[in-house]
């Protein structure tokens, strides 16, 4: 097949996660011309596209700015609903603007509000010349080898594009370059005796064992109407199988059980404001606003298989099983659910947004993936290097060469083949450059949630803030081999080098190390 177009720049970043916005910004600020192509219509991988615009952070999240750039995406949010709503984006108490209200974030926001942002933050390099947007735009093929990449083609629309580049950054979430470009790579659960991890898995690897993929969809409360869906096919199997359930089990594996929308002193934190993203009560003084919340909870976490490396059919198969399982829980939700004041069964006033994820379907338009196939890199990360209980002593979890930051309980979902599920302390920690550069191939650079971790540390190095922060490192690292005549692996390699690194990466505005001020403060909480 001929190519239809050829485009020509420096970095070409395939992927528009948050990943991959986050390392076509840095670069592009670094001076490099850059395209950036996205499979969906939304760049923001699991902020927009994928609808989890409730961010998964802790609770150093508005002492340490992990980037400057992360902070400056964070503070446009807030910005937005201030002049918006008139609402202060800091209260008089020093509480900082929940638009959402949603407790398991400090950040709950619109899908649409973030897109607004990181297409805000864009706009003036778009406008420069210096970086163009592909989106529905599909990885298809590579020219080159295993060692280096020459040009990689995207189907867009109908036509195929060769974009030739000195380097090549994977941002999509699943890792969809890795097997274009024949690089190394694993997926799923390694074997104890590989890894050394004492959580990994007894009988040998299984490559299936890959953690559960949701799809998510934001729902607005409706007083006193009717908004019932179709039941979607298979309805009565999920229900059973999966089960639908207001009931989840703490690290103890103790029920707990929640209500709807009421808080009480026995459950006072109810699922409608678990992940709610639009807070009526706080944001509309007219009286007329209605909230929405983002559901993505167990009863639409699907992991009886998973599309990666599996056949196209096989993968189409597996999507709108996972779509209609999805839809299954709303209809539970709108029809069965026990209502708090006991007076029946459903909250037929859910009235399900397409229009507020940009799909017809109501249904996100990308997965919320929460696990990619991962390269086979110069370092791997395995638990015992950030996990707190084989870390006695420490306060944070060190890699000399550090590229970032981020913090996150190892949180493990069902995965294909095991229901076993985790939430372990970690420390806060560092990202290591090795985990980014793949063994062997000289231009390719990992920049999302494809780094080389394992089945296990990937649970701590997928969530938001840790993502930009991979993005960010690899879009800067590109833009610096650029200019210094470098390969990823030669900056790794020499000491100074790996130093200057490290010094440009701080002039960015990216923190390498967490503060001992900070990590002060959590032992006086």
């Amino acid at each position: 097949m001929m190519d239809d177009q050829v485009l020509e720049c420096d970095v070409t970043v395939i992927g528009g996660s948050l990943g991959g916005v986050a390392a076509a910004l840095a670069a592009v600020e670094s001076g490099a011309r850059v395209i950036l192509t996205e499979a969906t219509a939304w760049i923001g991988g699991q902020a927009t596209s994928q609808a989890v615009a409730a961010l998964d952070e802790h609770r150093l999240i508005e002492l340490v700015e992990p980037t400057r750039n992360y902070a400056l995406f964070r503070r446009k949010i807030r910005e937005y609903y201030h002049e918006k709503y008139a609402v202060p984006v800091r209260s008089a108490a020093g509480r900082w603007l929940n638009p959402g209200g949603g407790w398991v974030s400090d950040l709950c926001f619109e899908p649409k509000v973030g897109l607004g942002v990181l297409q805000g933050m864009l706009a003036p390099h778009v406008e420069s010349g210096l970086l163009r947007i592909l989106t529905h735009a599909q990885p298809l093929s590579c020219e080159g080898d295993a060692g280096h990449i020459k040009s990689v083609s995207v189907w867009q629309r109908g036509r195929k594009i060769a974009i030739q580049g000195q380097f090549f950054l994977d941002a999509t979430d699943t890792g969809d370059l890795l097997p274009l470009a024949k690089a190394p790579y694993v997926t799923g659960a390694e074997a104890q005796e590989d890894t050394d991890e004492a959580d990994a898995s007894l009988d040998g690897p299984h490559p299936e064992r890959i953690q559960s993929f949701t799809f998510c969809f934001l729902v607005e409360f409706c007083p006193g109407e009717n908004h019932v869906i179709h039941k979607p096919r298979g309805y009565e199997e999920f229900k059973t199988r999966q089960p639908y359930s207001l009931t989840l089990h703490n690290r103890a594996g103790e029920a707990v059980h929640y209500n709807f929308m009421n808080a009480t002193d026995e459950r006072p934190l109810p699922f409608w404001t678990y992940r709610r993203v639009f807070d009526a009560g706080q944001l509309d003084r007219s009286g007329n606003g209605r909230d929405i919340a983002l559901i993505n909870w167990h009863g639409n976490d699907y992991h009886w298989a998973s599309p990666i490396d599996q056949p196209v059919e096989k993968q189409v198969s597996i999507l709108n099983e996972a779509q209609r399982l999805s839809l299954g829980f709303l209809y539970w939700l709108q029809t069965e659910v026990r209502r708090d004041d006991g007076s029946g069964f459903g909250y037929p006033e859910l009235r399900l947004l397409p229009e507020a994820v940009g799909t017809q379907s109501g249904l996100a338009m990308a997965p919320y993936w929460r696990e990619s196939r991962r390269i086979r890199g110069l370092r791997r990360i395995v638990a015992e290097d950030i996990l707190a209980a084989a870390n006695p002593g420490k306060d944070q979890a060190t890699f000399p060469d550090s590229v970032g930051i981020g913090w996150y309980p190892m949180d493990l979902h069902p995965a294909v083949g095991d229901d076993t599920t985790m939430f372990a302390p970690t420390l806060p920690f560092q990202i290591p450059l090795g985990a980014l550069i793949p063994q062997g191939c000289d231009n390719l650079i990992a920049s999302c949630k494809n780094i080389a971790t394992t089945h296990l540390s990937n649970g701590a190095y997928r969530l938001h803030p840790v993502e930009w922060s991979i993005g960010e490192a690899a879009g800067s690292l590109a833009a610096f081999c650029m200019s210094n005549g470098l390969t990823p692996q030669q900056v790794h390699a020499a000491p100074e080098r790996l130093h200057s690194f490290q010094a440009f990466l701080r002039r960015r505005g990216v923190s390498l190390s967490w503060p001992q001020e900070a990590l002060n403060s959590l032992k006086q909480r």
